[in-house]
């Protein structure tokens, strides 16, 4: 007789099992059927004129969804609530530890702020077409200016509050927009940021000139106001009248997003509204099992693009209320900050990078901060940003009984390329892996010749042609640096830029972008492998990889290791235990000897560990810090490590 015990674990195996076959099911089902498929995930939104030609192919590889059709992604987001009757439902939680300020805005409330914003903009002349560039704060008045700018078709693109003037100013003269709506500061762990000294700045050094600045002045920080140009929010919106909605075609774009990092010509990703709307509907039900009403939160920046997918769009479309956080998983005011704010605000699904969780296993590797927490709210933990080592997910899952979901998707993607469908057909977890392909996707896993490789062979992830609603249509004024870019290596497929593999059972695993592999002695690795064995060490919290030159095996890795708070382990000590732990779990081929602790590790404020800068110092090439870096100290932390091993110059 099978126990109580195993009598549940039969029955969770056999429906995750057929689970799996429904996922497999829905994604057949979307690609042989797109135009039926996406068609009807159209119906979940209001429109003013729907497609009747869901797919347009006629200009490939350039695709449109819902080409014919018309709609409004502010209306979606914000006006068809209140005129469902759920005015009064909190639209936007607003949590600010680091102003100690929390407050609810209502839906109608929302409405009311984001019309007047409108209406003010098309006051000063603002209308369809025109750009708006947000440089702003966590602040739910950055909201309502993207949804404003979609209210009445102008294109907004969010730059990252805080960035350096120069790249503000690439910015600008990109997109070339007539309004620039700013903040006076943003709030940092480390003190107030003052945002109008970067901003005029940047004015000054951009060659193209905006007619205004809308200007938000936050109590902790008064921004000096130049006349003619600047304008005070508050005032301007006290008189602004309200604007309607409008009329915009599918195809019109809704937002500019210049991907992290870049320098000299920035790449302006582009999204439609149409798709982009579908497409977002979609996955807040069956990926983030989020339903009207529910609350979710994304704990990452509107900058991003998680922000503008699942801070902004995503929940608002739904129906659901959306968390916005000003704050840090660590130090705002401690490693038990996340929990405390689930459980209060009763989230139920929660998105946030590897890197928060890893933070948190730094500062609080035992859970004790979650000790009396009641997290019975939450039902799914989702992370995405930076790969997700096994040992993290692995500690989440122990510390807070959730299923821990890893799913990868890019800003060029705008939503999931491979995810669990927690709302629709959960399947079983692999750590290590984000699951199954997202209906819509055709992913696949090719050589350097295009052609598929066998399961658990590595090889360039790519995406068969056309691309699902939702992703990028093309860059800012660039459509042959579009296809340059993404399009030209592997013809009829998008390059995702990501290595990895799939496994017998079709799961997916990303390990590393293409140019993070490894050739060691012809022996192609990637630093994902790598990272992964170090984490599993008792004492390490985070770890990074990098390929660095040499004169017999071409590259060979060099890892830097981040350890748990307390940890009293030796120098000596660390470097056997890591050598002797990747040659038991990759082998003597990776001759895997260079390694060291490291402080702390240097990222983009997104999460991302910066590995493309650590080989360029570890290979003493010149570099730039990129404008998205976290703490530019940390570049000075890895050249210190890497002139003790050897690598890199002691002087910049």
């Amino acid at each position: 007789m099978l126990t109580e015990q195993q009598n549940a674990s039969v029955a969770q195996a056999t429906n995750q099992k057929q689970n799996q076959q429904k996922h497999q099911a829905l994604h057949q089902a979307s690609l042989l059927n797109k135009a039926e498929f996406w068609g009807e995930a159209a119906k979940a939104l209001d429109w003013i004129k729907p497609a009747k030609t869901v797919l347009d192919e006629s200009q490939a590889p350039f695709y449109h969804w819902f080409a014919d059709g018309e709609m409004n992604t502010c209306y979606n987001a914000v006006d068809r609530h209140v005129l469902a009757g759920r005015g009064d439902q909190i639209a936007i939680q607003y949590v600010s530890p680091v102003t100690d300020t929390e407050y609810g805005i209502s839906y109608a409330e929302l409405q009311a702020q984001v019309s007047r914003l409108a209406g003010f903009m098309q006051s000063i002349g603002i209308g369809k077409g025109d750009r708006v560039v947000i440089y702003m704060p966590m602040v739910p008045e950055t909201a309502f200016a993207m949804l404003a700018c979609a209210r009445i078709g102008a294109i907004h693109s969010v730059v990252f509050g805080g960035f350096a003037a120069n790249e503000l100013a690439t910015r600008i003269n990109d997109a070339k927009p007539k309004l620039v709506l700013s903040a006076s500061c943003g709030i940092e762990p480390s003190g107030v940021i003052p945002y109008k000294p970067l901003l005029d700045k940047a004015l000054a050094q951009a060659v193209h000139q905006v007619d205004h600045c809308l200007i938000l002045n936050r109590s902790q920080c008064h921004a000096d106001l130049l006349e003619g140009r600047d304008l005070d929010w508050q005032a301007a919106l006290a008189t602004a009248p309200w604007a309607d909605c409008a009329a915009l075609k599918a195809t019109d774009p809704l937002y500019v997003l210049y991907t992290s990092g870049t320098t000299g010509q920035p790449k302006g990703v582009v999204r439609d509204n149409g798709g982009h709307a579908v497409a977002l509907t979609w996955s807040m039900q069956h990926i983030y099992d989020i339903q009207a009403g529910d609350v979710f939160w994304a704990a990452s920046d509107v900058g991003w693009v998680v922000g503008h997918s699942y801070i902004v769009y995503g929940p608002l479309l739904m129906g659901a209320t959306t968390l916005m956080y000003e704050g840090k998983p660590v130090g705002t005011p401690d490693p038990g900050a996340f929990w405390r704010t689930i459980a209060k605000y009763k989230v139920k699904s929660f998105f946030t990078a590897p890197t928060a969780i890893r933070a948190i296993k730094r500062e609080d590797p035992d859970g004790e901060y979650l000790q009396g927490v009641d997290l019975t709210c939450l039902k799914n933990v989702f992370l995405a940003g930076e790969r997700c080592d096994p040992d993290t997910l692995v500690w989440a899952h122990a510390q807070l009984a959730k299923p821990i979901i890893d799913h990868w998707w890019q800003t060029e993607t705008g939503w999931p390329v491979a995810a669990n469908l927690m709302g629709t057909a959960p399947v079983a977890i692999k750590p290590g892996s984000p699951a199954l392909p997202v209906p819509g996707y055709a992913v696949e896993v090719v050589d350097e010749l295009g052609e598929q490789v066998a399961p658990n062979t590595s090889g360039n992830v790519v995406i068969k042609l056309p691309l699902p609603p939702g992703t990028l249509t093309t860059l800012w004024q660039n459509d042959q640096r579009y296809q340059d870019s993404y399009l030209s290596m592997y013809p009829g497929y998008y390059l995702t830029g990501d290595a990895g593999y799939t496994d017998e059972d079709g799961y997916l695993y990303i390990m590393s972008r293409i140019d993070d592999i490894i050739n060691v002695a012809g022996h192609r690795l990637s630093t994902g492998r790598f990272e992964e064995v170090l984490c599993q060490h008792p004492d390490v919290a985070e770890a990074a990889v990098i390929g660095v030159d040499d004169q017999l095996k071409g590259q060979v890795p060099l890892g830097l290791v981040v350890l748990k708070k307390g940890v009293t382990i030796s120098d000596e000590e660390l470097h056997k235990q890591l050598i002797t732990l990747v040659r038991q779990e990759i082998g003597p081929v990776a001759s895997f000897r260079l390694v060291s602790a490291i402080q702390k590790l240097p990222k983009t404020r997104s999460g991302k560990i910066l590995r493309g800068t650590m080989r360029k110092i570890a290979d003493n090439q010149q570099y730039t810090a990129p404008a998205t870096i976290e703490d530019p100290q940390t570049l000075e932390l890895v050249r210190t490590a890497l002139t003790r091993m050897g690598y890199a110059d002691a002087l910049v």
